[in-house]
């Protein structure tokens, strides 16, 4: 496998693509912008060095894909009324932590209540609840399609077990509604590098309706330097032909109808519901709550718990960062006041996030 995917690194490949991205760049006669919409790409393509490798005339701009970057306020203040309850024990993947909001962090009430756990999969958190028997374990349940399926393996897991202190408190985004949003409001992009692990479980058919509707090109693309470029160029080949479709670049991982197991686990126990995306507010349809069979599971209706959120101005601007309207360079904060050991905002929080991304490769504006 890795000999496999030393093919997509190979630098006479890369070069290859460099230049058949150049010449396809000048082909299409006027700037182009394009959109990597999965913070995994975003962390690609800047590790890679894309911006020196491309004409000044092609630009490729972030989007909201970084799942601990658009959790709102709102819910990072309920996290952290949890994380204050002796009775609970608040399970969460790592960067989550570190999320500043209204003057404290989960890392923080952590550190003074001991309540707050680090886990690597929604199943550590089942574990932990059912080893802890007296204390109700709050699962912060955030990403995409992606872990989605998980979650919701866990939660039938917890039902079959028997487990009644076991707790999810829903935070996860469905993407199509996001770009239908952005493709719709957004800040006018050309086309669209669709996410591959988001589509490895949903397919590339959701996405026919922004080609179908708004004229956009997208490719689902993977993560090594062939596979962005190739994507790149695919989307390029389109744009200068006028022609606007869904394509996969990321043939070894994604189908049109994807992962048909992991969406039927995933509707099994989730339904779509309405929900607030920092920087983009409420989205119809855009989250998943679970369904009324499996309520017992829902935090937000089985462990109430009274939070406010902070209407507190830090001067951050990941808000309109994650819409693409501006780039971390933009903020005052970036590079000063705001650094990966002391971030202001959560795009400098997680290991996806855009102005993570920017600080850790250099990739300033040239």
């Amino acid at each position: 496998m890795a000999k496999y995917l030393d093919e997509y690194k190979e630098p006479r490949v890369v070069g290859e693509f460099v230049r058949r991205v150049a010449a396809l760049a000048q082909g299409c006669g006027r700037k182009v912008r394009l959109m990597e919409v999965c913070g995994t790409h975003t962390m690609a393509a800047k590790r890679m060095g894309f911006s020196s490798m491309v004409p000044e005339g092609l630009e490729l701009i972030s989007g909201p894909g970084c799942p601990v970057c658009v959790s709102p306020d709102s819910y990072l203040q309920k996290a952290v009324a949890y994380a204050r309850r002796k009775d609970v024990t608040v399970s969460t993947f790592g960067d989550m932590v570190r999320v500043p909001v209204g003057g404290t962090s989960l890392q923080r009430e952590g550190s003074r209540y001991g309540n707050v756990v680090i886990v690597y999969s929604p199943a550590d958190s089942l574990e932990i609840a059912a080893q802890n028997p007296g204390k109700r374990v709050v699962f912060l349940g955030i990403g995409f399609e992606t872990t989605a399926p998980a979650i919701a393996a866990t939660v039938m897991m917890a039902r079959e077990r028997k487990i009644k202190n076991f707790f999810v408190l829903g935070g996860n985004k469905l993407m199509p509604p996001v770009l239908r949003k952005l493709a719709r409001e957004g800040p006018g992009v050309h086309g669209l590098i669709c996410p591959g692990h988001v589509s490895t479980i949903i397919g590339s058919l959701p996405y026919e309706f922004l080609a179908r509707e708004y004229l956009v090109p997208c490719v689902v693309a993977g993560f090594e330097p062939v596979d962005i470029l190739q994507a790149v160029a695919m989307l390029l080949k389109q744009i200068a032909s006028g022609e606007a479709k869904v394509e996969v670049q990321y043939l070894r991982a994604v189908k049109e109808e994807g992962n048909r197991k992991a969406l039927e686990i995933m509707h099994r126990v989730f339904e779509p519901c309405d929900s607030e995306w920092r920087g983009l507010g409420e989205i119809k349809g855009s989250g998943l709550r679970l369904k009324k069979e499996f309520s017992k599971f829902d935090a937000s209706e089985q462990v109430p718990v009274e939070h406010q959120v902070s209407a507190e101005d830090t001067g951050c601007i990941c808000g309109e960062i994650l819409c693409g309207k501006k780039k971390p360079t933009d903020c005052a904060l970036f590079g000063n006041r705001c650094k990966p050991d002391s971030p202001i905002g959560p795009c400098m929080v997680s290991s996806e996030g855009t102005c993570a991304a920017y600080y850790r490769y250099g990739d300033f504006e040239r």
